[in-house]
């Protein structure tokens, strides 16, 4: 199955086209689409999401499909399939940015930075898009990380961080959107002990380097005096968010993209709570660890 390959307009990531989803993939293509993942970070995939089953059949070149652990965000036809909608009725936080009441943004992170072990990644399709906002942007940490003066990698070579699980946006200590909480809080998660990760992080399959930020979870560094580790956390953060590691995807309708979560922080810009916006998610296993699991009273 022939494919053609270009480069997104954010200088990294690419858009894949030509792809037919209406017949088997082939493992040779399977394993070029894989291999076009770990080199570029970010592909899309434009108007081909038209089914679960094309979803699926695409997810799985990627590696072994993890289904959410709370079921009843698994779509009820599909497990594999993280069903996330508004329709009915939203369960997710709603908040106030300048007079509108949103919903959905989440700021830039890693997917499972508050564990040892990220997920490998995830394929987004958009199901029915929104009018107003519903964008999703991915930012090429591999390539913050490279752009870097040469005393700022010695400095943070061996450097860890704590993570936390964060369920509001008004308990992130960095890079916090300033929009008030309209919803009452409802929090009915599990547990999660803080985990130490290391700010910078070999990939396990491609060997680059990446900085480990996820400014939604972090909150300290590990062996600096609160003000000191602060201080270089906002630094470090300021580089990131530079737009030139940037890429903004205005969604269609059966668009999909597909992202490495070890090499990439994404974040969702949320939509008004009035308008219906219905994705599916395909979510591709990790099994690397990257840190270590700290007690919670622990004060390192």
């Amino acid at each position: 199955m022939p494919f053609a390959v270009q480069p997104l307009t954010s200088g990294f990531g690419c858009e894949v086209t030509g792809i037919d989803l209406s017949v088997a993939i082939a493992p040779e293509t399977a394993l070029a689409l894989r291999q076009l993942w770990l080199d570029h970070g970010v592909l899309v995939f434009r108007g081909i999401g038209t089914s679960p089953d094309a979803q699926l059949a695409l997810s799985r070149c990627f590696g072994e499909l993890e289904p959410h652990p709370i079921p009843k965000f698994r779509h009820p036809d599909h497990p594999e399939l993280i069903l996330l909608s508004n329709q009915g009725g939203s369960t997710s936080p709603v908040y106030d940015f300048d007079g509108v009441p949103t919903i959905g943004r989440i700021p830039w992170h890693t997917d499972l930075a508050f564990a040892t072990t990220p997920n490998a990644g995830a394929l987004l399709r958009m199901v029915q898009k929104v009018e107003t906002g519903g964008q999703t942007g991915w930012l090429d940490t591999a390539a913050a990380y490279d752009a870097l003066d040469t005393a700022t990698k010695a400095e943070i070579a061996d450097l860890e961080a704590v993570y936390l699980f964060c369920a509001g946006l008004e308990d992130m200590r960095f890079n916090r959107p300033a929009g008030r909480r309209l919803s009452p809080r409802n929090d009915n998660y599990p547990a999660f002990a803080p985990v130490a990760n290391p700010l910078v992080w070999t990939h396990p399959e491609t060997g680059r380097k990446v900085l480990n930020l996820s400014t939604l979870n972090i909150d300290r560094v590990i062996g600096r005096p609160r003000d000191q580790g602060d201080a270089l956390i906002h630094r470090l953060i300021a580089h990131a968010l530079d737009p030139r590691f940037q890429y903004i995807h205005d969604w269609e309708n059966d668009d999909m993209v597909l992202w490495d979560n070890r090499r990439t922080m994404h974040m969702a810009f949320g939509h008004p709570v009035d308008q219906i916006r219905i994705v599916h998610r395909t979510t591709i296993s990790g099994s690397v660890a990257m840190g270590r699991i700290l007690a919670a009273e622990s004060g390192v």
